[in-house]
């Protein structure tokens, strides 16, 4: 595969990274799709480092990790 078959297949797991919060963060439905982060971020990690492309490894591994930084963002404002 190319390096930028690479850079677009990470980029389609950050984005649907992103849309798997939209049914819980926006229209507050509980929804078990964010689950699917955990696997899409590594996965999109993988992808951004053999396309060399470092923004979308940062967002990839941003995107594994929100689980926690939304729990984190939530204690504190309920705190």
């Amino acid at each position: 595969m190319t390096v930028k078959r690479y850079r677009q297949l990470s980029l389609l797991c950050l984005l649907l990274s992103l849309f798997a919060w939209i049914p819980n963060i926006v229209f507050q439905i509980a929804s078990p799709f964010w689950l699917g982060t955990f696997i899409l971020g590594i996965v999109g990690a993988v992808f951004a480092a053999l396309g060399r492309h470092y923004f979308l490894l940062i967002g990839n591994i941003f995107m594994f990790f929100s689980f926690f930084i939304f729990m984190a963002i939530g204690y504190y404002l309920n705190a």
